[in-house]
């Protein structure tokens, strides 16, 4: 006789001892939930794609948050959208963003953890990550950093907990993590998009924050500064980078066909990692769920677990607020 191998059938064979032996767990308190609110809109805007996720006003911002607590949801990354009339190429307006961060740490107190996303797409004619050059053919690498570190200070000083560069701009981390503790705001966190690749997952997003790069300047998309992904090194060498400059958060971006590099990463350095759970990858799941090819809260579930398995210890998703129900937490 000899003792058969752990693995075998006996441990699959009902619910209860699969729930007693699972090595991978996702809990909704790990879930990030995305938020969009726009200038001058005047009712909330449904985005293609992403079922459930919303362009929305000031207003309805807050009524939304107010639902997405009773949900159990608390943890939020916060996109603003200001309007065009706030658009520049530089001397940037920040203060329709910082009138909502401050609406809702008024509103909500510490019940939220609030990171808010710092990136100049929004905010440039161009749609560009940073300031461009005259020519228009490359984007200023320190011009765009001071800039940064302007806006991640508005925002902290505004009552973000969380500050979060996805620009991809070299030295940014540094410059942010510098700037906030000159103005006394050494409690904030930075949590660094330091792996965020060129890539075409991005639509829905894009149609979100109003943020595709302009196609009258000669720049015409952002490979100039976000990641190859033909070069996995890069994202070593960028999350290395921005952890020794003071961030504290890593993060990968997009996830699902990245969770290679996510699991290096993560082996690798000794930070907590986030991932982004990205829109076009929700909207695979949407689309596919449309023509009735797969369960779409079992295919997000699934792809959740994915991400915790390479290594991530938090999740950016769209679908943060449905984490209670799907997962039976």
């Amino acid at each position: 006789m000899y003792a058969q191998p752990l693995g075998n059938r006996r441990f699959r064979q009902n619910k209860h001892i699969r729930e007693l032996v699972r090595e991978v767990r996702v809990h909704p308190e790990e879930l990030i939930q995305g938020l969009f609110v726009v200038d001058g809109i005047k009712e909330k805007e449904a985005i293609p794609g992403i079922p459930g996720t919303y362009r929305d006003t000031p207003e309805t911002l807050l009524m939304q948050v107010e639902d997405d607590l009773a949900k159990g949801v608390s943890k939020f990354l916060l996109f603003g959208v200001p309007g065009p009339q706030d658009k520049h190429s530089h001397d940037f307006d920040h203060s329709f963003t910082v009138s909502q961060i401050k609406a809702l740490k008024d509103k909500f107190g510490s019940d939220i953890w609030l990171a808010v996303d710092v990136c100049l797409c929004a905010s440039t004619i161009s749609g560009h990550c940073g300031i461009l050059n005259d020519c228009g053919d490359h984007v200023l690498n320190p011009e765009s950093t001071e800039a940064l570190a302007d806006m991640a200070v508005q925002y902290a000083q505004a009552g973000a907990d969380c500050i979060a560069p996805s620009d991809m701009m070299d030295g940014r981390v540094l410059a942010i993590r510098e700037a906030l503790d000159d103005h006394g705001l050494n409690q904030v966190m930075i949590m660094s998009y330091s792996a965020k690749f060129a890539s075409k997952f991005y639509g829905p997003f894009r149609v979100a924050c109003d943020s595709a790069p302009d196609e009258s300047v000669k720049l015409k998309d952002r490979t100039t500064y976000q990641l190859d992904y033909n070069r996995p090194q890069d994202a070593l060498t960028c999350s290395w980078r921005d952890y020794e400059e003071g961030a504290d958060i890593l993060m990968v971006k997009p996830v699902v066909h990245y969770l290679d590099i996510l699991k290096t990463l993560s082996d690798e350095i000794p930070a907590p990692f986030a991932v982004y759970y990205v829109s076009g990858e929700h909207a695979c799941i949407e689309a596919a769920a449309e023509k009735g090819l797969i369960d779409a809260a079992q295919g997000h579930v699934e792809a959740w677990h994915a991400m915790k398995r390479a290594g991530a210890s938090m999740i950016i998703t769209y679908a943060a607020r449905y984490g209670r129900e799907w997962l039976g937490s």
